[in-house]
């Protein structure tokens, strides 16, 4: 073994004695060609072999190569383009690398134009399509949460096809929205969800008045531009995009099984007296009770309804033309099947975008989306499940279902997936429609016209059988609505660009009409005879009440100016203006002015920063501007009436009286200012790129519901009364931690803060709407819980009216009782205290691997699975530690079957139960994928292949066992885990 060690030795010092013999020694520099400065850590490699290195930190180089070749070294350095450079027969060489100024010149879509992203002048995040391609859903902005810093996405609900929740620095508006304006190619589309995620090419989210002010008020809460693909010049493309995954309930808290159920009754029933030992059982269980119990019967019906779902999206896209004509087509399909049975979406859209240039001058285009929903939604039946008693079974010894399981009063939480029981279906179709035409007037100068249509039919057909959930017995019931929808805008934009030595200027002039119209019809019928005939026969019902229609229209001209100056492209300033008029607002008062104004200083490109090497861009932002609000129902500024039953004699009059709710001629615009501060950087030749933005946000004249005195025989009226606050500090940091040639790891992290509160309220705090002067818009107002009264402090609980047993509130006031206008306060709010998260993608080679942690922390929820608790053991109860003499907890109250749930809610503090710490860290997504080698496949004509398997929502941290306090409260319609496969073609 020895002798076979010293031979191997021996022939590896030959071979390297040979090589050392016939290899050369190349030696070089690597300077940045601006400053001529060596760079270090520039990756030097021969081209065609393995043979590479690094600089030093003066960008110093040696490399060994083969004798008698003339190789050819390829360079390559983050920030900076590649370069290749033949050697030759010389032994040394000096490189010079040129700055990648693509993440600079890269084009940022703003407010009816475009600009470079090194001149923007407002907060404006950017998103490409790569980063929407990262986490598969049904609504794009469910792809983006935590990734936006200052934008809050949130899951709605669990169910098919449900919506999310979008607030862009916070609520600044109480009664009127505060959701965010869509821009879907040059033309305001309210419906997101529609737009399938494949079709979009870049996203960019303008959040500061700046950005936003072009729009005036619609882009008052913040404006999402979303630009869908185009075709190009040359080889026609297809993508073939298709995923299938299954879902599950990962977070779901149980309720008291059986056993568990028997126990808190008995409990109940021992505090009264009544039960003292299980052979008191028959005075509290029914004979069947007791039957169940000797069998050891426990029915989770929460795990009978609920099930795994199903996701999956198949799409298509083809994209072409020629230097004239440019064309995007693309279908898909998607389908959701709920946790639920009966709670379904089949969604199918289709979208042509077509380009066409007439001559030099002129172009012409052509968007078209169109969208089809077959809705199934199930009423949810949880609420029902997690109380009925859990000794009961769904059905009877044969087999059969039960209506009404041991013939108690509860109804079978089964009963709407029975024939013919229950159904909820909406049938939507959505056309969205856009046609410009593009005149280049001069060089510098172009008129764009914009028309958009959007056309919406809806049918909504419900039947609600006698022993439905909603029914309980009543005689069976259906609806059948139908809505229409038709909004067209226009809008003429005139496009000026100059630039003259230093000197940049662009102008942008704006005019625009928007027509909003909407009609609701609604038939309703009661006894409908056969029930298979569900909403379509109401004319055969034995009661049909009185149908509703309705009908709602308004509209918004607007006038917009905007300059944009650049000198030396380091100064930079944007100038807007927007008058605004909307039909909602009463006249005289429909029309106001919206200015703002941005400077932008690119700190950079000043002589003292060209010896800060480490830093490679600097730029510091400020703005200033008003944006407006008027987003309430139509005609809130008019006195409308309503029909009231009258009669002369026996005989039945049509009567009309004015509504509950009261006109408001003086009804005027929310007007809110915004200051920005912002600083973008790069460090390490953009190794290293982020931004840092500081903001203030006061809003007046807010939109509010005010009560009316009872006196006054009228409801309410709206009015501009009071202020809010939003003051936050948003980061978003991106990291090219590693590349070399195979390996590639980026990292990204977002975090915002923001502060929200209500400054005025034109009087005193709002109690019926938890609304309070220094507090968010969204607050939790109540006693204060410290715990529950124990045996040794029975005299002092008796002072309160209380016994041990008992939950304990704080006397706030120190008065020696607990009174609802000094023992209440804000205990918490909805909004969190900050939103953050944290991205990393990995590649090596052909493989890829991300994953995403997103956290909102500081908030507070109402808990529904809380209040899940009756006293009396006549429901189910949550599966909650109550006190008991032998186990005196601090969580719940002693059950006491003399005690209704009703009354504990009202008068024992049972409201103070439901409150938890809702702050959260969630393992949002990971994505393991693989592009197959090229090699492979064009051997079957395929251009691209990248299969991939994902999970979302895989892992939440908490401090609330089995539940995901994303879904804020409600144990409704749970969030679901997704796990899915998918496959991306390119032809």
């Amino acid at each position: 073994m020895k002798n076979w060690l010293l031979l191997m030795v021996l022939l590896l010092g030959l071979v390297g004695q040979g090589w050392a013999q016939q290899a050369r020694q190349l030696t070089g520099q690597v300077l940045d060609e601006a400053s001529g400065q060596g760079l270090p850590g520039v990756t030097v490699v021969v081209k065609g072999t393995t043979i590479g290195t690094g600089t030093d930190g003066s960008g110093n180089f040696s490399l060994s190569v083969p004798a008698g070749t003339d190789p050819t070294l390829v360079l390559s350095y983050v920030g900076y383009l590649p370069q290749t450079v033949t050697v030759g027969s010389s032994n040394a060489v000096t490189v010079k690398l040129k700055t990648d100024q693509k993440a600079l010149d890269e084009v940022v879509v703003i407010g009816y134009g475009e600009v470079k992203k090194s001149d923007v002048t407002g907060a404006i995040v950017s998103v490409k399509e790569a980063d929407l391609k990262k986490i598969p859903a049904a609504n794009v902005m469910e792809t983006l949460q935590g990734r936006l810093p200052g934008v809050d996405i949130t899951s709605a609900s669990g169910s098919a096809g449900a919506a999310v929740n979008i607030a862009v620095r916070g609520n600044r508006s109480i009664l009127a929205s505060n959701g965010p304006l869509f821009i879907v190619d040059g033309v305001q589309y309210n419906s997101i969800q529609d737009i399938n995620p494949n079709d979009i090419q870049s996203m960019e989210v303008l959040k500061d008045a700046a950005s936003t002010a072009i729009y005036g008020a619609r882009g008052a809460n913040g404006v999402i531009i979303v630009t869908t693909k185009k075709g190009a010049a040359g080889k026609t493309t297809i993508s073939l995009n298709s995923y299938y995954g299954i879902t599950d309930k990962v977070y779901y808290p149980k309720v008291n099984n059986g056993a568990e159920y028997v126990a808190q009754k008995r409990e109940a029933n021992r505090t009264t007296g009544r039960w003292n030992s299980p052979a008191d059982d028959s005075k509290i269980f029914t004979p069947l009770e007791l039957q169940a119990i000797e069998n050891g019967t426990s029915t989770d019906w929460a795990d009978l309804l609920l099930r795994n779902g199903v996701q999956q999206e198949h799409q298509i896209g083809v994209a072409g033309g020629s230097e004239k004509t440019k064309f995007y087509l693309s279908g898909d399909y998607y389908n959701e099947q709920g946790l639920f049975r009966n709670d379904k979406l089949n969604r199918y859209s289709f979208r042509a975008n077509i380009d066409q240039a007439i001559n030099d001058k002129v172009r012409i285009g052509l968007q078209n989306q169109l969208t089809y929903y077959n809705l199934d939604t199930r009423r949810d039946p949880t609420n029902l499940a997690n109380k009925i008693n859990p000794l009961f079974t769904p059905y009877d010894a044969n087999g059969n279902f039960v209506n009404y399981p041991n013939n108690a009063a509860f109804l079978n939480p089964l009963a709407d997936e029975q024939t013919d029981a229950y159904s909820n279906n909406t049938r939507r179709t959505r056309t969205f429609s856009t046609a410009y035409v593009s005149y280049q007037i001069l060089p510098n100068l172009n008129f764009r016209s914009n028309v958009g249509l959007t056309l919406s039919n809806e049918r909504t057909g419900i039947y609600q059988g006698q022993y439905s959930i909603d029914r309980n017995g009543q005689v069976n019931q259906a609806s059948y609505g139908t809505g229409f929808e038709t909004n067209w805008s226009w809008e003429n934009i005139l496009n000026y660009n100059k630039t003259f030595g230093d000197h940049s200027i662009s102008a942008t002039g704006v005019t625009s009409l928007l027509t909003f119209n909407l009609e609701k019809s609604t038939a309703q019928g009661r006894g409908i005879p056969v029930p298979y005939q569900q909403y379509y026969a109401l004319a055969n019902a034995a009661q049909v009440v009185t149908p509703y229609t309705n009908l709602t229209r308004s509209k918004l001209i607007s006038l917009t100016g905007r300059v944009q100056y650049g000198f030396k492209s380091r100064y930079l300033l944007t100038l807007t203006a927007r008058e605004d008029g909307s039909s909602k607002l009463y006249q005289g008062n429909n029309f106001a002015f919206f200015p703002s104004a941005a400077v932008a200083w690119r700190i950079v490109d000043e002589e003292f920063m060209k010896g800060v090497t480490p830093v490679t861009d600097l730029k510091l932002r400020v703005s200033y501007g008003k944006a407006g609000n008027y987003d309430v129902d139509p005609y809130s500024s008019q006195s409308v009436l309503t029909r009231i039953p009258y009669s002369f004699g026996e005989t039945s009059a049509a009567g009309y009286g004015f509504d509950k709710r009261v006109g408001n001629t003086e009804l005027n615009w929310e007007i809110s200012w915004t200051k920005n501060v912002g600083l973008d950087f790069g460090l390490i030749r953009n190794r290293v790129t982020g931004s840092i933005d500081v903001y203030e946000t006061m809003t007046k004249d807010l939109l509010l519901d005010n009560f009316l005195p009872s006196t006054t025989g009228r409801g309410n009226i709206i009015e501009n009364i009071g202020q809010t606050r939003n003051r936050g500090v948003e980061v978003g940091l991106n990291a090219l931690a590693v590349e070399t040639p195979d390996f590639r790891w980026n990292v990204g992290l977002t975090w915002f803060k923001n502060q929200e509160r209500i400054l005025e309220l034109g009087g005193a705090d709002d109690l019926v709407n938890n609304r309070f002067v220094g507090y968010p818009v969204r607050v939790f107002y109540d006693y204060e819980k410290i715990g529950i009264w124990q045996n040794d402090e029975a005299d002092l609980a008796k002072t309160f009216g209380q016994k041990p047993g008992q939950i304990k509130v704080k006397d706030l006031n120190g008065d020696g009782k607990i009174t609802a206008v000094a023992d209440r306060r804000v205990l918490g709010s909805a909004v969190p205290k900050w939103s953050g998260s944290f991205n990393s993608d990995f590649s090596y080679k052909g493989i890829d691997l991300s994953f995403q942690v997103f956290a909102r922390i500081g908030q507070m929820i109402n808990y529904e699975y809380a209040q899940i608790f009756d006293p009396q053991g006549i429901e189910n109860s949550g599966a909650h530690n109550y006190w008991t003499p032998e186990n005196p907890s601090n969580e719940y109250p002693r059950p006491d079957a003399a005690l209704s749930k009703s009354t504990m809610q009202s008068s024992l503090y049972g409201t103070t139960l439901q409150y938890r710490d809702g702050s959260f860290a969630k393992l949002r997504g990971v994505t393991l994928g693989y592009n197959l080698p090229k090699g492979w496949l064009e051997k079957v004509g395929v251009g691209t292949a990248r299969i991939y398997v994902q999970g979302k929502n895989l892992y939440t941290v908490s401090k609330i066992d089995n539940y995901d306090p994303e879904r804020g409260g409600p144990i409704t319609t749970p969030i679901p885990r997704v796990v899915l496969a998918g496959i991306n073609l390119g032809f």
